[in-house]
């Protein structure tokens, strides 16, 4: 994958965000979004995964432009802000087997979605949290 950020700028009503951020990053680099509060790391970051449009410049993931093609690039990343979009009272089991219906696991070919959750609970240590409410949890799980 492949990032290109190039001059955006993002005002909200007369207050710049950010001004001509520009920044490119390979396949396989990681890096780390530094800054002070108010520096813009949050805005950036929703113009990257389409959230806001940058009110000038443009973005591109693998090539495609986030402004363009919003659907193609969200379907290449992931962000989780913040705050997490979590349903804190549905059970962590139940939570997974929705999000695994969005993504119509049980259509993919050869998967069976009960097995799959079954195997990421186990995997991600879960096992003893699965019928627990999301908003029981620590932010550790």
């Amino acid at each position: 994958m492949s990032l290109s950020v190039k001059n955006i700028t993002k005002i909200y009503n007369e207050q710049k965000a950010i001004d001509q951020v520009s920044f490119e990053l390979k396949a396989g680099e990681i890096v780390g979004f530094l800054g002070p509060n108010g520096a813009g790391k949050t805005t950036t970051m929703k113009i990257i995964s389409c959230f806001i449009p940058p009110t000038e410049g443009t973005v591109s993931v693998c090539g495609l432009d986030v402004a363009k093609d919003p659907l193609k690039v969200k379907k290449k990343i992931g962000y989780l802000p913040e705050n997490n979009p979590l349903y804190y009272d549905m059970y962590v089991k139940e939570f997974l087997n929705f999000i695994a219906s969005l993504h119509k696991l049980n259509l993919k070919k050869g998967v069976v979605k009960k097995e799959r959750i079954n195997e990421m609970i186990e995997l991600v240590g879960l096992e003893n949290e699965q019928h627990k409410k999301i908003g029981t949890l620590s932010k550790g799980f």
